[in-house]
């Protein structure tokens, strides 16, 4: 048997990047455009195939944009809001999503989600609390926070592509930004997301924020560097600027570890076989899911051979 490992998908990171890098010409025999559940299970395939875990989540935004934190940063999100406080999502993508549970809850894949948190704080809650190794596979860079080498958690970023997929642990974190996963917050929070409608520090930039986190350990240290007069004259008064602002945007951009979820460990063990296989074969004929669900059954009977 593998030894065990547990692997996060961060799933609408994932089909989101499936849908807009696959051709909107797969669909489904009934013209259903099914190119974001035919990439997400390809990325699921390739991951699964090449790290063998034992264990697996599709960690699911219950909340995309939860209200604490609008309370907190009002912008958050704000630019992708649609009437009603519903996200933007393209037309063609909104009706793949129920497909891609469907095709999940096939395979017996656990799907994990808690309302009134995003994906991002179930992986951070699953990440800090499973006692194995962990994977977290993601397109979003907040998520490097979690990296902890004595914790055995890394990120599988596919910032740059699936096929060119970078393995992030402590040492490739200090080797890009000169911190590790114990400040990558911090530095988030100074440098800000403008994606995320997240405007940081007017005029302090990633490799100043970098810096920042560097030398000083943390906000609270940086803060208490700018209020000693230990910086600049320019770099104090940007941020004696924006300490309201960083205090909030800090609980935001921290991912929570303290998510109250109705799985346990083994709840999350990967099949090595789809769960229901007739339900499975339906919809894989029905949707014109082709290799992608080969490859997926594949990967899956992996999980279940020796090393």
């Amino acid at each position: 048997m593998n030894r065990p490992k547990l692997q996060l998908f961060d799933t609408a990171s994932l089909y989101f990047r499936a849908f807009f890098g696959l051709p909107s010409s797969l669909r489904a025999p009934d013209g259903q455009s099914v190119n974001a559940v035919r990439g997400l299970l390809d990325f699921m395939a390739r991951f699964i195939a090449d790290y063998r875990p034992t264990h697996a989540a599709a960690c699911w935004d219950n909340s995309w944009r939860p209200g604490w934190r609008v309370e907190l940063v009002p912008s958050y999100k704000a630019h992708r809001v649609l009437a009603g406080d519903t996200e933007v999502v393209p037309d063609e993508l909104r009706p793949q999503v129920p497909l891609i549970l469907a095709v999940l809850d096939a395979l017996g894949i656990a799907v994990v989600g808690a309302d009134g948190f995003e994906a991002d704080d179930v992986i951070g809650t699953l990440a800090t609390s499973a006692g194995i190794p962990v994977e977290v596979i993601t397109g979003d860079r907040d998520l490097y926070q979690l990296v902890d080498d004595e914790r055995a958690v890394r990120v599988l970023s596919v910032v740059k592509g699936v096929r060119n997929h970078e393995v992030i642990d402590q040492a490739a974190l200090v080797a890009k930004y000169g911190i590790g996963g114990a400040g990558y917050a911090d530095f988030a929070t100074l440098r800000g997301d403008p994606s995320d409608g997240l405007p940081g520090v007017a005029g302090v930039g990633e490799k100043t924020a970098a810096r920042l986190i560097a030398d000083h350990g943390d906000l609270e240290g940086v803060l208490a560097a700018a209020s000693a007069r230990r910086l600049s004259p320019a770099l104090t008064a940007k941020l004696t600027t924006a300490v309201g602002y960083l205090g909030s945007a800090r609980e935001v951009v921290r991912v929570r570890t303290d998510v109250p979820l109705a799985v346990g460990l083994d709840d999350l063990v990967l099949p090595s076989a789809p769960a229901k296989p007739e339900v499975f074969a339906e919809l894989a004929d029905l949707l014109n899911l082709g290799g992608a669900a080969d490859r997926i059954v594949a990967a899956l009977a992996l999980s279940d051979s020796a090393e």
